[in-house]
């Protein structure tokens, strides 16, 4: 749910002259709090062994990584287009826990795989000689967030084996705020930039809805298994696709409508 509203408000602050690259840097500090709130349940006992922060950063520069390569993906494509396209990275976290963690599936989640390619073709589709065409960028972006997602996704579920759900997200909190000065340094001040309610404090006030289910993602990975929970966590661009076209009064193409209706079926049967 939390992903779900923050993937249909995320272009609001863009929109009202905020530049995606620094919305990463606030989406960076609003993990803090979330961070914060964790280590206060453990009694800020973190796990600093070699393997712990190796993996903790995997987890967390695979996330951060996807989510700076998200807002600048947001720069050449839409929300309602990009999200159902990336939320189906559990494609990925599913045969990566079948092959290498041995958990079981089954015919129905083949399905669901299939018919995640279909709606990617589908998602993927542009008009030739279409005059709002914005070229592949955004898709060839969308798809390395959809590789980094999904090997997080992974990571993260085994690494809950060994380490506190709180270890994790610590490390995620950090690997974000080590990666903000990329996104400083991506960012092009030569445009005007609202530094007013709408921009940077209108930011925090969505991006946290992203670390509140960052949050809740590590926790529900702490009891459940991958195979199930990473998929479940696919429903939210349902939500996104419904309040984006509500919000922002569009009506997609045949070929995007499409997709857009495949992707939900795929990623509510890999949910099932």
């Amino acid at each position: 749910m939390f992903w779900g509203v923050w993937g249909a408000l995320i272009e609001v602050p863009q929109k009202a002259g905020f530049p995606p690259t620094l919305g990463y840097i606030v989406w960076a500090f609003t993990m803090i709090p979330c961070a914060l709130v964790a280590m206060y349940l453990i009694d800020w006992k973190i796990e600093t062994d070699k393997r712990s922060v190796f993996l903790g950063s995997a987890i967390g520069l695979l996330g951060a990584g996807g989510q700076l390569l998200l807002f600048e993906a947001l720069l050449q494509g839409t929300a309602y287009i990009i999200f159902p396209f990336i939320s189906l990275y559990p494609i990925l976290t599913i045969l990566l826990s079948v092959v290498i963690l041995k958990e079981k599936t089954n015919l129905l989640k083949w399905i669901g795989i299939g018919t995640a390619l279909v709606a990617i073709y589908f998602l993927s589709y542009q008009e030739p000689g279409s005059s709002d065409s914005r070229g592949y960028l955004w898709l060839v972006l969308s798809l390395f967030v959809f590789v980094a997602w999904g090997l997080q996704a992974y990571v993260m579920k085994f690494s809950n084996e060994t380490m506190k759900a709180e270890s994790i997200f610590f490390y995620m909190a950090v690997t974000a705020l080590v990666l903000s000065p990329f996104a400083w340094w991506m960012t092009d001040f030569s445009q005007p930039i609202n530094w007013g309610f709408k921009g940077p404090y209108l930011a925090a006030l969505v991006h946290v809805l992203n670390s509140v289910g960052a949050l809740m993602l590590v926790y529900a990975l702490r009891y459940g298994k991958a195979i199930i929970v990473v998929p479940l966590t696919g429903l939210a661009p349902v939500i996104t696709i419904v309040l984006s076209l509500i919000l922002y009064s569009v009506m997609p193409g045949s070929m995007l409508m499409i997709g857009l209706v495949f992707a939900v079926v795929a990623i509510a049967i890999l949910s099932f």
